[in-house]
C-alpha cells in the first residue's frame, strides 16, 4: 500500500472542540498529514490560537456555544458558505457529571444540544456537498462509556450511544456517494480537563489496573485512528467505532479482582 493513500493533502477538515485535549491533537496531527483545517472552539479563544499557531499561519478559528441551538445553527451556516468542508470531525461535546437522581431538563437539553444536535446539523449542512462532491469523511468521537456507562454520567454516556446510531444511520445514506462515517471511541484518557485526577497517583493507579493495557491513555494515542479514517486507506470503512481504550471495552484487565483471571 502506497504511503500516499494516508496523505490529507488537498483536503479541508473542521475540527470541533479543538483547543485542547483530543481535538487539539487530531487538528495538529490532521494539518500534518497534509490537510488545512479551520478549528473550532467556544470560550477558549488563547487555546485555540495556540492550536493554530502549532498549524501554521491563515489557520481559520470559529466560536460558538454548542448548547445554544440559535449560535450553533449560524456556526454551521458560516462554516457551510466558506471553503468547502472535506472533513468534518466532530469533537466538541460536554460532559457534566451529576447524580441520576439529581438530572434535570436543563442538564439533560444542554447534553442533547452539544453531544448530539450539534452533529446532526453540521451533518445536514455539510455532508450534502461532500456527497455531490463524491469524497468526504465524517469522524466523531464518542466514548468508552457508550458501552461501559456509569450512573453519574447516564445523560453524557447514552447521548454517546445515540451518536452512534445516527452515524451509522447517515453512513448507510451516502456511502455510495464516496462518503464514509465513522466514530473513534476514547477510553480513560489524560487531557487538560482530566489533568487534575490525574495527578492524583491513587487515581491512575486504580485506572491503569483496570485496563489490559497497563496504562491510561494520552491524546496523542487516539490521532491514528483519526488520521486512518480520513485518509484513502478507509475508504471502504463507514458506519464503524473503533475503540481506542488499551482494550478496556474487552473486559478489566485480568485479576482486578483476587481470585479473577477473566
Amino acid at each position: 500500500m502506497s504511503h500516499d493513500r494516508f496523505s490529507l493533502a488537498g483536503r479541508r477538515a473542521l475540527v470541533t472542540g479543538a483547543s485542547s485535549g483530543i481535538g487539539r491533537a487530531v487538528a495538529i496531527t490532521l494539518a500534518q498529514h497534509g490537510a488545512s483545517v479551520a478549528l473550532h472552539h467556544f470560550g477558549d479563544a488563547a487555546g485555540a490560537r495556540d492550536t493554530a499557531a502549532a498549524i501554521g499561519d491563515g489557520t481559520a478559528i470559529f466560536e460558538a456555544d454548542f448548547t445554544d441551538g440559535k449560535a450553533m445553527s449560524a456556526f454551521a451556516d458560516e462554516v457551510a458558505s466558506a471553503d468547502p468542508i472535506d472533513i468534518l470531525i466532530s469533537n466538541g461535546a460536554i460532559e457534566r457529571r451529576r447524580a441520576w437522581g439529581e438530572v434535570d431538563e436543563a442538564h439533560i437539553q444542554a447534553h442533547v444540544a452539544a453531544n448530539f444536535t450539534a452533529l446532526l446539523t453540521l451533518a445536514a449542512r455539510l455532508v450534502p456537498a461532500m456527497a455531490k462532491r463524491g469524497w468526504g469523511r465524517v469522524v466523531a468521537t464518542g466514548s468508552v462509556m457508550a458501552t461501559r456507562p456509569r450512573a453519574e454520567t447516564v445523560v453524557y454516556a447514552s447521548l454517546k450511544a445515540a451518536q452512534l446510531t445516527a452515524v451509522r444511520a447517515i453512513a448507510r445514506d451516502v456511502a455510495q456517494h464516496g462518503v464514509t462515517m465513522n466514530v473513534v471511541s476514547p477510553g480513560a484518557i489524560e487531557t487538560e480537563a482530566t489533568a487534575e485526577r490525574y495527578r492524583d497517583a491513587a487515581f491512575r493507579k486504580a485506572v491503569a489496573a483496570k485496563i489490559p493495557a497497563g496504562r491510561h491513555g494520552q491524546a496523542d494515542d487516539l490521532v491514528g485512528a483519526f488520521v486512518f479514517l480520513c485518509s484513502d486507506a478507509a475508504r471502504y470503512i463507514t458506519g464503524a467505532d473503533i475503540p481506542v481504550d488499551g482494550g478496556w471495552t474487552i473486559g478489566d484487565a485480568p485479576g482486578v479482582l483476587p481470585g479473577v483471571t477473566a
